[in-house]
């Protein structure tokens, strides 16, 4: 049925609108098609726990419900807002925590901390790894192949020098040889690391 609506004339007590009787059949008949439709939707509402209960209408309307929505942005409010699934796992955390990235040689080599945890290079030169989108607390680790040419490692973060402490280690450019460099950032400019080779 669609919405009745009432009548109420062009002025007050001119006499065109819907007589009482007939204007009240429309709102029981509206009261009726809602309660008939939607009475399950609205009891199972939990004010005290917020708790929705779908039924079946509800699951063949679909996208057409509102639960179940995405948000973005902050929430606000003095009530506690409850997360159902609130555990952080390995398919949902962000690309730059979860993948690993070849890295293409040259003097100076970019290592984006947004875009991958792990990264793989082989130099074909003395090489600087210039870090950019430093995360503090976040820990990137790079694989570096030695190419058997004698090459030096250095480190800047956006292209300036940065504070680079190290920890342990020394690269190594034997050819072949596997360095696994693992890099923490303290702050936007300064960086702790430490360099390791394959115990023989």
């Amino acid at each position: 049925m669609a919405k009745q609506v009432i009548n109420i004339g062009t002025t007050a007590n001119d006499g065109t609108g819907d007589p009482l009787r007939t204007a009240f059949d429309k709102v029981n008949d509206n009261f009726t098609e809602l309660y008939d439709d939607d009475a399950a939707d609205v009891n199972s509402v939990n004010g005290a726990t917020g708790v929705v209960v779908l039924d079946s209408d509800d699951i063949s309307e679909g996208s057409t419900n509102l639960y179940n929505q995405t948000h973005t942005g902050d929430v606000t409010g003095s009530t506690a807002l409850t997360i159902a699934d609130n555990v952080v796992s390995y398919e949902k955390i962000d690309d730059e925590f979860s993948t690993s990235d070849v890295l293409t040689a040259g003097a100076t080599v970019d290592v984006d901390f947004d875009a991958a945890q792990v990264f793989t290079l082989t130099p074909d030169q003395n090489t600087t790894l210039n870090i950019t989108n430093p995360k503090i607390g976040i820990t990137k680790s790079v694989i570096m192949t030695g190419a058997g040419g004698s090459y030096t490692l250095a480190f800047t973060v956006g292209g300036a020098s940065g504070t680079f402490n190290k920890i342990a280690g020394d690269y190594d450019d034997t050819s072949s040889t596997k360095n696994f460099i693992q890099i923490i950032c303290v702050s936007a400019t300064e960086f702790w690391y430490s360099i390791s080779q394959i115990a023989s």
